[in-house]
């Protein structure tokens, strides 16, 4: 199994999370903008990009919806399929999702679940206040549905996400 370093390095520094490389993803990840759920083996045999993302429809996470919208071809034609994650609902996610025409699944995880259960709902601080939010996390899980790499908030690029993955 072939890691970028950069990757690997987040990884292994990062002691919140609760998936690790290795760890088997869970079976059930959520229900997405239509209410269907969406079950890890739906992806048997491919990779999956599974990004955790704080909010629909701000500067960050739009940027970082259409670098995945705009490469989604490359990316499962390199073996990947997308689904996206944040706590916001699915009338939220389907107003995103028509605005800015994206090809992917958004998985409206509003009882926290996947986001504890993969570690990346944490406190953040924003001008000098604490909150709970989700941090920018990416899991690429293999295609036994076991996590193959973790790449880290301070990794990602969002505009152009979808061409660190390819290229890593």
């Amino acid at each position: 199994m072939a890691f970028c370093p950069l990757f690997r390095n987040f990884a292994r520094k990062t002691k919140n999370m609760t998936m690790n490389i290795g760890d088997k993803a869970p079976e059930i990840l959520g229900k997405d903008e239509e209410g269907r759920e969406i079950l890890l083996s739906d992806f048997r045999g491919k990779k999956l990009v599974l990004y955790f993302y704080p909010k629909d429809l701000t500067s960050g996470c739009t940027a970082e919806a259409c670098s995945f919208r705009d490469h989604l071809s490359e990316l499962q034609e390199a073996g990947y399929e997308v689904v996206g994650v944040s706590v916001d609902e699915e009338k939220q996610h389907r107003k995103f999702k028509e605005k800015h025409e994206l090809n992917f699944p958004l998985i409206a995880d509003v009882d926290k679940r996947l986001v504890e259960t993969f570690g990346v709902w944490q406190e953040k601080s924003m001008y000098g206040r604490k909150y709970m939010g989700t941090v920018r996390t990416t899991f690429i899980i293999d295609e036994e549905g076991v996590v193959e790499q973790i790449i880290g908030p301070k990794q990602i690029k969002t505009k152009m996400h979808a061409e660190q993955i390819l290229k890593a």
